[in-house]
């Protein structure tokens, strides 16, 4: 594609950039990807296993310890070896997962192999959103750093249609389908083809220039940037010798205030962002939605194909937001965002507190009539519309654009695991506050929608248009 001159004159080859950008954005696929296809089989890992409500939300949520992990040595490792050799590394510890899911013999088992894919999701969401924002164009970061979420949502969507096509054709998540094994073992196994793909797409894409230059390799760097920028290359590269350390790797020491007084601020503001992003509640829809909407009334059928057409809304908003990013900015999505769920979130509070209660499954469970329970799914609907124009994406690219190239990888690391902390948090509360109550669950995730707003208008600086270099 031709180069283009931005405001700024700065000259780019469009096509290559979104090239790059797209391939470490496949790490965001699996990262989507395993994370959700849990949904359409917990409950009949659930009844397979004869597991109750504390094990199942561990079940569930057991990969995001694994996420922790991965996400918080992600960075430094990243320093160390690189980013594209992380990705290979996630990629191999997607596959060994997948397959590991699949054949699982119990529980024990099936959490082990979670915790390890896990570790792949960390990584993977790590380096995508560095990688991209180190190879990005100023002008178009934010629309390139946007494919990150694009690709996370596509790979909820992936694993959410699979899920419900698999239980179609076998009649059900717990009946058997090919070689003897049940629909939801196929359902983990699926994995096992875009992990291929994302390892040897990964190899196929060049190290990022400012790691180059991090280990002394400038030529290469200049060569790197010289596929993407057709303008300002000497510039940019004497920018980046500037500002990146050669004779030492970034450790957790330089995330801290000179002279002592505790973590910097910035740091704090990323931590803060990732928090915010999980206890709004959004992986609760795409984790539990199905048994969800099961609980309140909708078919097994029916309620798979609802979280589907969840995940396409949130797919289309998140284009929304990649049209949006650069041309109003982050801090202004985020707030449209924040008041756009904590109406959301709130509606869902207020219908599923008042519901009737009656005997199901599991216990006592809200009765939503026909007008209920549509506002209730029209409602869920569009806390997804305003999540994925909003938090999902921007999230993802001012952890990759916010820190300086000193401090990226382990800032980035360290927000990142506190991200799929809090992500572990709400996912294990969710099956015992839903035991409570799902008025007194969405409640919780409605407060922390408004402090959200609070928290982009208050601390949340705008990093529009600005080079990485200059943050």
């Amino acid at each position: 594609m031709a180069a283009q001159e931005t405001a700024a004159d700065e000259e780019y080859a469009t096509g290559r950039a979104l090239m790059l950008a797209g391939v470490a954005a496949l790490g965001g696929f699996l990262f989507g990807f395993d994370t959700a296809v849990i949904n359409g089989a917990v409950s009949a890992v659930r009844n397979q296993f004869g597991l109750g409500a504390g094990l199942t939300g561990f079940v569930v949520s057991s990969a995001l310890l694994g996420c922790v992990a991965g996400a918080f040595l992600a960075g430094r490792l990243a320093d160390r070896i690189g980013r594209t050799r992380v990705m290979v590394l996630a990629a191999l510890l997607f596959l060994i997962s997948a397959l590991g899911s699949g054949l699982s013999f119990g529980p024990v088992d099936l959490i082990g192999w979670r915790v390890l894919g896990g570790l792949g999701v960390g990584a993977a969401s790590v380096i995508a959103p560095a990688y991209i924002a180190e190879i990005s164009p100023a002008s178009i970061r934010g629309r390139l750093g946007s494919l990150q979420q694009l690709a996370i949502v596509t790979g909820i969507f992936v694993a959410l249609l699979s899920d419900a096509w698999l239980a179609g054709i076998a009649g059900g998540a717990a009946e058997e389908l090919w070689f003897g094994l049940a629909a939801w073992r196929w359902m983990f196994l699926a994995e096992a083809v875009p992990a291929i793909v994302y390892g040897v797409m990964a190899l196929t894409i060049p190290e990022s220039p400012r790691f180059l230059v991090a280990k002394g390799q400038v030529e290469r760097a200049r060569a790197v940037l010289g596929e993407v920028l057709k303008t300002g290359i000497d510039e940019r590269i004497a920018e980046i010798v500037r500002t990146v350390r050669q004779d030492a790797r970034a450790s957790f020491r330089d995330l801290l205030r000179p002279g002592g007084g505790g973590v910097l601020p910035i740091v704090w503001i990323g931590i803060a962002l990732s928090v915010f992003q999980q206890f709004v509640g959004i992986n609760v829809i795409f984790y539990y939605s199905t048994t969800l909407w099961q609980s309140v009334g909708f078919t097994e059928s029916d309620a798979l194909t609802q979280t589907v057409i969840t995940s396409v809304t949130n797919i289309l908003v998140t284009l929304v937001a990649i049209a949006l990013i650069d041309r109003i900015g982050r801090k202004r999505l985020l707030t449209i965002g924040s008041v756009g769920m904590f109406i959301t979130l709130g509606t869902l509070s207020y219908i599923f507190a008042t519901a009737p209660l009656v005997k199901g499954d599991t216990g006592m469970e809200p009765a939503l009539g026909d007008t209920a329970g549509v506002i209730a799914l029209v409602a869920a609907n569009l806390f997804v519309v305003f999540f994925g124009m909003s938090w999902g994406p921007a999230v993802w690219v001012l952890l990759g654009e916010m820190f300086n190239n000193t401090i990226r990888g382990t800032a980035l690391g360290l927000a990142a695991a506190a991200q799929w902390l809090a992500n572990f948090a709400i996912s294990t509360s969710f099956p015992a506050m839903a035991d409570v109550g799902l008025g007194f669950a969405y409640g919780f995730y409605t407060l922390f929608a408004l402090l959200s707003l609070v928290f982009v208008l208050k601390f949340v600086p705008e990093t529009k248009g600005r080079q990485l270099e200059d943050m």
